[in-house]
């Protein structure tokens, strides 16, 4: 009988490594409830969007969630890819906001999606085989690094606080109350000096943005905002009528004008998902110190190889850029701490990937009595997305800058990407980078 050490090692094809499950990897129970949850709540965070603003029912845009969502589990079961991916999400707001301004009907935004999806997929794949990637990011300036993801938090902020501020809080109450749980849990300083003496505030800290969304949907019914109906059966997804609003052999192919204004987005997606791929590496070598019994490889080939596969088969399935990326921070850092303690907390690393994502897939796709749980909470889950995704882009974008010079810079830069077209606010951010402050060097940190 095979050993278990041999068993983990997979199967190559390629240069990707494929994990069977219960195969290759066993089920780890603690994070197969979680990823039930926290992954089922977050993953669905869009489709509010998907059904307002794109012209999808319900039922299409959940499906369309559950395909983006099993292109993202592919990662480590499929491509071998030892990080717990999840959405570009700094980049969330950067799309929506190009896709809903430049297109008037849901086949232009779409169209526009799969647009800036297949040139994201080109960017990757040419990255990825002649080894650029590394070089770019080395020669861009840390400013305008900055800049663009501060771009990113100002228009998640733009989001929620402007352009659909009735939409995301018609629930004052429970979306307030949501937010304010998770600014505590996630950014408080005085709170995260009491989790120090306390196991049970490291956990409910650890959560992520599971207890905000737990408190709305207490307080909502509460205050009449949110009303529940439940119903019970299995969901049978309608994949021949989202194929028909969405995929571009129906829809038609984009023209080459929008593969063009696509480009910038696609530009700076990259730059946030190249951020992505740094934090992750070095997680996993600081970590695997700790486990010389699993040996985990760490292939930047791949990893690109792996992504350009992905968005490419996303932008002509269920095209929605930002849905594919490396990295779910919080997540894979979780999951790394169990796994440092030892193989009989953790088995492998690719174990405890997979039973957060994998075995919670036919949850999804089935569970109707779940889905018809979350539908009313699905504006105040993106609210959440957003309004933490804003603080976290601010919070690293104003860290990178070393003067008020730079700060000043990246502030400019952000605030040209959110009022102007993406090209124009690419190249004031090059301007600004270049001839206002001392940043000829970049950041050598990357």
């Amino acid at each position: 009988m095979t050993n278990r050490n041999t068993r983990s090692q997979g199967v190559d094809w390629g240069p990707f490594t494929l994990r069977i499950p219960f195969y290759h990897t066993r089920p780890e129970w603690p994070e197969f409830f979680q990823g039930v949850l926290i992954t089922t709540c977050t993953s669905m965070a869009i489709a509010p969007i998907l059904v307002a603003s794109f012209g999808l029912t319900f039922e299409e845009a959940i499906t369309m969630l559950m395909i983006q969502l099993i292109l993202v589990c592919s990662s480590p079961i499929l491509f071998g890819v030892p990080f717990a991916p999840g959405w570009i999400t700094p980049a969330v707001p950067l799309v929506l906001g190009f896709v809903l301004s430049q297109g008037e009907t849901s086949p232009e935004r779409f169209q526009l999606m799969t647009a800036t999806s297949l040139d994201l997929a080109a960017i990757l794949f040419l990255l990825g085989l002649t080894g650029l990637g590394q070089r770019l990011m080395a020669w861009m300036p840390r400013t305008l690094k900055a800049g663009i993801i501060m771009g990113a938090g100002l228009g998640a902020f733009k989001i929620i606080f402007f352009d659909d501020f009735e939409k995301y809080f018609a629930t004052p109450v429970a979306t307030s109350s949501a937010i304010f749980v998770c600014l505590l849990l996630i950014y408080s300083a005085p709170f995260k000096r009491l989790t120090e003496h306390s196991v049970i505030l490291q956990r409910l800290s650890s959560m992520g943005l599971l207890p905000g969304f737990l408190i709305a949907a207490l307080i909502g019914p509460l205050f009449g905002e949110i009303q529940f109906d439940i119903q019970w059966g299995i969901m049978e997804p309608p994949l021949q009528s989202l194929w028909d609003k969405v995929a571009p052999f129906r829809i038609g192919w984009p023209g080459a004008e929008m593969y063009l204004a696509g480009l910038p987005v696609a530009l700076m997606t990259y730059v946030i998902l190249f951020g992505d791929i740094v934090t992750g590496t070095e997680i996993m070598r600081k970590a695997r110190e700790a486990r010389p019994d699993d040996k985990v490889e760490i292939n930047h080939n791949r990893i690109y190889l792996s992504l350009g596969i992905r968005n490419a088969l996303m932008a002509v399935t269920a095209p929605f850029c930002a849905s594919q990326g490396i990295l779910w921070t919080g997540v894979h850092a979780i999951i790394v701490e169990r796994w440092k303690a030892g193989p009989e907390k953790i088995q492998t690393i690719f174990s405890a990937i997979n039973s957060y994502y994998i075995f919670g897939i036919p949850f999804l796709i089935m569970a109707l009595p779940l889905m018809t749980f979350l539908k009313p909470l699905l504006s105040i889950a993106f609210a959440l997305t957003l309004i933490m995704t804003g603080f976290a882009c601010a919070s690293v974008a104003m860290a990178i800058p070393r003067s008020s010079e730079e700060r000043a810079a990246v502030l400019f830069t952000g605030a040209a990407l959110l009022f102007l077209s993406p090209w124009v606010g690419l190249a004031l951010g090059i301007v600004a980078a270049v001839t206002l402050v001392d940043d000829s060097n970049g950041d050598r940190q990357d």
